[in-house]
């Protein structure tokens, strides 16, 4: 449910729009501390590693600890995230990420850490960070209205690159001067703000009209809607290329600074820092490229300007030289991401909003993830200089990807459409009863017939994405005019929950099909309760262990005609 407390005036398109709604707001700056906070703790512990070893693989691994998780549990979080509170799920993450931040500071303290260590740290701290991405994403919906949207997404990913511009330059004075164990600490500080906003915030969750999924069922209904969305699998492809490729430029960072800039831990922090600048600077201007590009010819644009940043830091040796290089490539980082983070946003209903926001967590920190790995072991192979062109020479090919994978349109959510009353029935069902078979017949003229085939491959993604499977169209070879769509939910319950799933663009498509039916009569809608050996009961008296759940839609009437 949207915040009630959120202003209801005229909402622009510029990127401040989502500014004016209070918990936004303060869950905005909250946000920045605690992304400020990480960002330091990220230089104190990339810097401890370079101390620890030499070697480039263990030092590309911090980066890689850091965001496996993302890549492990994105997809088991979103479901979290969809199926409960997300301010309660934000509030637990956050405690895990305090207790690992609180665990890294004492044992540094102590002098006890070990690269190996270090790096289960940093991955326990990865872990509240990837259960907390797709609820707090997913959250936006909750706080600003649909038109804000666009705004609040590219307020998050500027979030981040804000405190990416100054946060690594702080953190390299921190580091430099009083040492990584108060890097550490001042992380642990600054998760406290943040979940004082969240306590402030008074969400008021809207109540379902059927109990929430399991969470096994959740899980797979997230991934049955990503397998079942063209729009979505397209993004999350490219996301993950584009992670892998470009993920070289924050593995490295440190040993660029160390091995090409032969610099220390202030200069370490400046480079990051103006690959933070850049980003901020790429989030100002979203709006503007949005507008000006579509999707495909601004992820290009991204892609080339990136590939000629690598390759400019790949061959200076001038740290000014560099700092302006980085700036470009933070700019086009940031535009990159937040197209895709867009995409995904836009594309999804509120119901799986949580699950699909964290299997493009996954595919894009765990493209980012991988990638660090890969690249750290060729710069052990080849040297840093080498690792970067190559990453270079790759990223300015990309653009190729978009001959076969060409970037979605896409200008506005797909807002959820008017519930349907459920369907009038007279055999006394529990939420269990299944599996349900619906048979819909149509009846189309035969010259129609090519057009009516094609608008039902759209239709048979939209029932398999919301909860149906074994879906089928046929034709009767008797009355050509006749065709009958088919297809199973598992339960009475997952039928409910599959048609009024619908957004209003998918609820459109459903009625361009019913367009094409002719004659006197409706669209014919038969729901029908498979019964497999074993599933009927010998005796009226035996008795049914889902007897004591809620009998759903054991209303008087037929199997006549009502809406799908």
């Amino acid at each position: 449910m949207i915040d009630p407390s959120r202003p209801k005036t005229f909402i622009g398109d510029g990127i401040t729009a989502a500014l004016r709604f209070p918990t936004f707001r303060r869950v905005w700056l909250a946000s920045l501390l605690a992304n400020l906070g990480i960002l330091i703790q990220g230089v104190g512990a990339a810097w401890a590693m370079t101390q620890m070893t030499s070697s480039a693989d263990q030092v590309a691994l911090v980066q890689t600890a850091l965001l496996l998780p993302m890549m492990l549990i994105s997809i088991p979080a979103g479901a979290i995230a969809d199926m409960h509170d997300r301010r309660i799920v934000a509030l637990a993450a956050l405690s895990i990420e305090l207790c690992g931040a609180t665990a890294l500071t004492v044992l540094h303290w102590l002098d006890l850490t070990t690269s190996n260590l270090l790096l289960a740290l940093c991955f326990a701290i990865g872990s509240g960070m990837a259960l907390i991405s797709p609820a707090w994403q997913s959250s936006v919906s909750e706080q600003v209205p649909a038109e804000a949207t666009p705004s609040a997404v590219a307020l998050n990913g500027m979030n981040y690159n804000i405190a990416r511009s100054v946060g690594p330059a702080i953190g390299g004075i921190v580091v430099a001067s009083v040492g990584a164990v108060a890097a550490f600490a001042l992380n642990a500080v600054l998760y406290l703000p943040l979940m004082a906003a969240l306590f402030m915030w008074k969400h008021v969750a809207e109540p379902s009209r059927v109990p929430p999924e399991t969470f096994r069922r959740a899980i797979v209904s997230g991934l049955r809607y990503v397998s079942n969305s063209p729009s979505i699998k397209i993004v999350l492809t490219r996301a993950m290329i584009t992670g892998v490729i470009g993920g070289a430029i924050l593995a490295l960072m440190p040993l660029i600074t160390r091995d090409l800039l032969h610099g220390g831990a202030q200069t370490y922090g400046i480079m990051l820092g103006a690959f933070g600048l850049g980003a901020v600077i790429g989030a100002l201007n979203i709006t503007q490229v949005r507008k000006r590009l579509s999707g495909e010819a601004a992820i290009r644009t991204c892609a080339i300007s990136m590939g000629a940043a690598l390759a400019a830091v790949a061959l200076s040796r001038q740290p000014v030289l560099t700092a302006a290089a980085l700036v470009l490539a933070g700019a086009v980082w940031t535009m990159t991401w937040t197209l895709f983070s867009i995409g995904v946003q836009l594309s999804a209903p509120r119901w799986v909003a949580g699950r699909s926001l964290a299997a493009y967590q996954a595919v894009s920190s765990g493209g980012i993830a991988l990638g660090s790995w890969g690249w750290g072991h060729l710069t052990d192979a080849t040297g840093v200089e080498t690792a970067l062109l190559i990453s270079a020479a790759l990223m300015l090919a990309s653009p190729l990807i978009g001959l076969l994978l060409t970037m979605p349109r896409i200008y506005a959510r797909s807002n959820e459409a008017e519930l349907l009353a459920d369907p009038e029935v007279r055999l006394p069902l529990t939420g269990r009863s299944g599996p349900l078979v619906v048979e819909i017949e149509y009846r189309v003229a035969p010259e129609n017939g090519r057009a009516f085939h094609n608008i039902m491959q759209e239709v048979q993604l939209v029932r398999q994405r919301n909860g149906a499977y074994g879906w089928s169209i046929a034709r009767d070879i008797a009355d050509p005019e006749l065709w009958t769509e088919r297809y199973h939910c598992p339960t009475w319950l997952d039928y409910l929950r599959q048609r009024n799933r619908s957004t209003r663009s998918e609820r459109a498509m459903e009625h361009q099909a019913t367009a094409f039916h002719v004659g006197p009569a409706p669209v014919r809608v038969r729901r029908m309760l498979e019964r497999p050996f074993g599933s009927v009961r010998w005796k009226d008296d035996t008795p049914d262990k889902a007897m004591n759940e809620l009998l759903l839609g054991c209303k008087r009437g037929g199997a006549g005609i009502s809406p799908l």
